[in-house]
């Protein structure tokens, strides 16, 4: 049996993520006899990219269970070789139809990222700046300014840089990986680019690449 079209891996998402804001999750697939069925292997519906903030824990937003989901996540969903190379696991070995990259509001990591371009800002300590470096150049497009000009941070909306990193990182993803664009330009892969948002826990489509509208089964 076939893994399930890109569109109905998504459509299915959407139907857990809808339980999860309306108050009525399933919590399927979570049971001692589901965790004895895939403990000799793991094919799971989709591959999910997010960030590592507490309050945006994949399976439970999604209403999801054991091996549903191959997750990889780092503060910011920030793109790196590790990310690539767990991704292109999840696509060309475990056959994942869809690829899901995950941002929220409030995230710290552009909240650092805006602050780290004021002209009084503090030095970051190294490892910090390494991570947030790839989400300033979403900080100066939506600041109208050139890399290495300082902004105001107080005057920019933290949300609008969130979802230029978001689109950024699904371009960066098609970009760098051949396997992964190969998927999508054959159909057989689709990647989504959603927000969420804390407080109502609704997860937001922004960018679609591939058949992952539900409308289009």
């Amino acid at each position: 049996m076939g893994m399930p079209r890109p569109s109905r891996v998504w459509d299915e998402m959407l139907r857990g993520n809808e339980r999860f804001v309306g108050g009525g999750p399933e919590h399927p697939r979570q049971d001692v006899e589901r965790r004895e069925t895939i403990a000799a292997g793991q094919a799971p519906l989709a591959a999910i990219f997010g960030c590592s903030d507490s309050r945006l824990a994949a399976e439970i937003i999604f209403d999801l269970g054991l091996g549903d989901a191959f997750v990889v996540r780092n503060a910011g969903q920030v793109m790196s070789d590790s990310v690539l190379g767990s991704l292109e696991y999840a696509v060309g070995v475990l056959h994942v139809p869809l690829i899901l990259v995950l941002g929220h509001d409030e995230c710290g990591a552009v909240r650092a990222a805006i602050d780290s371009q004021a002209t009084d800002a503090e030095p970051l300590p190294p490892h910090i700046a390494n991570l947030i470096a790839p989400i300033v150049p979403a900080v100066h497009r939506v600041s109208r300014t050139s890399l290495g000009q300082s902004i105001d941070p107080s005057v920019l909306d933290a949300s609008e840089v969130g979802r230029e990193h978001l689109r950024d990182t699904v371009a960066e993803l098609l970009e760098e990986s051949e396997m992964i664009s190969a998927a999508v330009a054959d159909g057989s892969l689709a990647i989504v680019g959603a927000n969420y948002r804390l407080q109502e826990g609704r997860v937001v489509p922004d960018v679609v690449v591939g058949l992952a509208d539900p409308a289009s089964d």
